[in-house]
């Protein structure tokens, strides 16, 4: 029988697991990866659930774990293996600028896994400077200086794959 707590576990990550898996694919942009981040990040959270509970925003305390375990992960020597010098192409039609949202994620792609974490949690989720610096354990001025580089480095790895600025979509100085 399942103890309370266990249920509340049980509970929150059936009804968050899909905004997870959307930070996790933003984050590394693959769906495999995704997914191996989302269980390995939601065992880490079963692991600490008895503190968890009692954060103030228990939303960023699991987007936290996801984050930083993405940036372990990207640390370890195997996340470094390549089987293939590009990714594979899945085929699969976008509503609206597929080929702007494949050549964002080409670019962020080529950036070290703090800088894309900042990136995808300022423009992709939307998130204000001083939750990302809470969620990176960062001062806000690291956050600032990491979008800054961040975006350069989204500037120069787009000339290099041949593609005007306009595909950088959302990704604006701010």
């Amino acid at each position: 029988m399942r103890s309370e707590a266990d249920e509340d576990y049980v509970e929150y990550v059936s009804a968050r697991l899909p905004a997870l898996k959307r930070l996790a694919y933003l984050l590394c942009g693959d769906d495999h990866r995704a997914d191996d981040l989302v269980q390995e990040s939601v065992t880490k959270l079963y692991a600490r659930w008895h503190h968890a509970r009692k954060a103030t925003s228990l939303d960023a305390y699991v987007r936290s774990i996801v984050i930083r375990t993405h940036i372990d992960n990207g640390r370890r020597p195997w996340s470094r293996v390549r089987l293939f010098s590009q990714p594979p192409d899945h085929g699969v039609a976008e509503s609206s600028g597929p080929e702007d949202r494949a050549v964002l994620r080409a670019a962020l792609a080529t950036l070290p896994a703090g800088q894309r974490a900042v990136l995808v949690l300022r423009f992709l989720c939307d998130l204000p400077v001083s939750e990302v610096s809470e969620l990176l354990n960062c001062s806000p001025g690291t956050v600032k200086s990491q979008t800054s580089h961040g975006l350069a480095n989204v500037r120069q790895a787009l000339n290099r794959l041949g593609y005007p600025m306009a595909a950088m979509g959302s990704l604006q100085n701010g």
